[in-house]
């Protein structure tokens, strides 16, 4: 007799233990005492002498370096995990039903991720964003950029250039503001749906998803552009919208994966079997060769047209006694690793393998944008030291909270959902 989802506890929900909240607060703290350590360091080495530039540099600046690598890193995750959500309704799928409420425990984080970002902004923009100096605009000073200044209105209009950038901070704050509305407005119609059940709230749920994922597709190029590419000011891509996207959305994959092993792994959503596992490493899989394949259309196109003004991004990294190693880094955490290791159709059905894979995916794609802010704001005075692996596991803890906490909130599966019944025949 085939099984129905009215055998399982659809009403289960996740208990996040006060032994769980207080490993996930340990880590966070052995974080911030490794970042006080690495900060004052920093503070002892006294590096404040100008490298090959006219400023000086000094020890918050990779600290401000840092804060903005975290804050764009993981606003991404959140960010995708509501994206992903929204994939599911938009291209009616099915098999994904019992794990929706996991996708859209991340967009928990991104109210704080908003609160971070803007206020960080106005904290950290000279020493991150060089086009925020106001004599690079003066025709008449000795910094005068003519090339920043052809750009000064994408960052400044309607007001003078070198002014307010008032231009960019609304980006900041509408796509924020959209990405948080739209978060709020699908879980709320999810978790309505869980109490009056029917197909309307389905509906209802698709037809908001695609509005969210067409403003997505605008919105998060425009932000790969302003908070990562505008760092190199001088330098563009026409593909770096896609590259921030696909490395947010490996990442973003891997996270929702570990949630749900770790969940199986505690006795929780029963409906999801090894089915549903492997559909989520072929996703993994697939995406960190999308990653690789965007990493190298870009390097091999600005490689091949050798233009300086593109060119200058890769020589800069690959030609720096402190960047290069971390390129291949990269490569090995990003490609080679999940590429190989997740291969063979059992590597993507065993946890073992997806929770290895999916954490240093995780660190990998960390990588990746401390690779993308490091170089452009502190030069050769950049690296990995503690204050790098401090703050990181403090953001990373913070986040893991967050998301934690909102799956404890509510059932873990959307017991209305039309499909669940699908999702539990699921097999491939």
């Amino acid at each position: 007799m085939a099984h129905s989802t009215t055998n399982y506890n659809l009403d289960q929900k996740f208990e996040f233990t006060a032994a769980l909240k207080k490993s996930i607060m340990t880590v966070l703290v052995i974080g911030a005492v490794v970042l006080a350590i690495g900060i004052i360091t920093a503070m002892m080495g006294g590096h404040d002498h100008a490298e090959g530039g006219d400023h000086a540099y000094h020890w918050y600046q990779r600290l401000f370096a840092n804060i903005w690598i975290n804050n764009v890193y993981f606003t991404g995750i959140a960010i995708i995990g509501v994206f992903f959500f929204a994939i599911q309704y938009a291209a009616q799928a099915g098999w994904s039903a019992g794990i929706l409420r996991v996708m859209l425990s991340f967009g928990y984080w991104l109210p704080f991720a908003a609160g971070l970002m803007i206020v960080s902004f106005f904290v950290v923009n000279h020493d991150i964003f060089h086009w925020t100096h106001s004599d690079l605009f003066d025709p008449n000073d000795s910094h005068y950029d003519k090339i920043i200044d052809g750009k000064g209105g994408y960052f400044y209009w309607p007001m003078e250039k070198g002014s307010f950038p008032i231009f960019f901070v609304i980006r900041l704050v509408v796509f924020f503001g959209f990405w948080v509305f739209f978060f709020n407005k699908l879980k709320n119609l999810s978790y309505e749906e869980d109490i009056h059940g029917g197909t309307d709230y389905w509906k209802k749920i698709r037809t908001w998803s695609a509005l969210f994922l067409i403003f997505f597709a605008v919105s998060s190029s425009i932000s790969a552009w302003d908070w990562v590419m505008s760092i190199d000011t001088h330098w563009f891509s026409t593909m770096f919208g896609w590259y921030v996207f696909a490395s947010w959305f490996v990442a973003g994959l891997s996270a929702i994966t570990l949630v749900v092993v770790f969940l199986k792994d505690k006795g929780y959503l029963e409906m999801v079997n090894e089915n549903h596992i492997h559909d989520m490493g072929k996703f993994v899989f697939a995406f960190s060769i999308f990653w690789t394949y965007i990493w190298f259309s870009q390097f091999l196109l600005i490689y091949y047209a050798n233009i300086p003004e593109e060119s200058v991004y890769f020589v800069e990294r690959l030609e720096s006694d402190v960047y290069s190693p971390f390129i291949f880094v990269n490569l090995v955490l990003n490609f080679f690793l999940p590429f190989l290791v997740l291969m063979t159709r059992d590597a993507k059905r065993h946890a073992i393998f997806l929770k290895v894979v999916c954490s240093l995916i995780i660190l990998g794609h960390w990588f990746d944008f401390f690779l993308m802010v490091q170089p452009g704001t502190l030069g050769q005075n950049g690296g990995f030291g503690l204050m790098e692996i401090g703050m990181l596991l403090v953001y990373a803890s913070a986040v893991t909270l967050v998301v934690m906490g909102a799956l404890a909130k509510k059932p873990l599966v959307a017991k209305n959902h039309p499909m669940l019944e699908e999702s539990y025949h699921h097999h491939i």
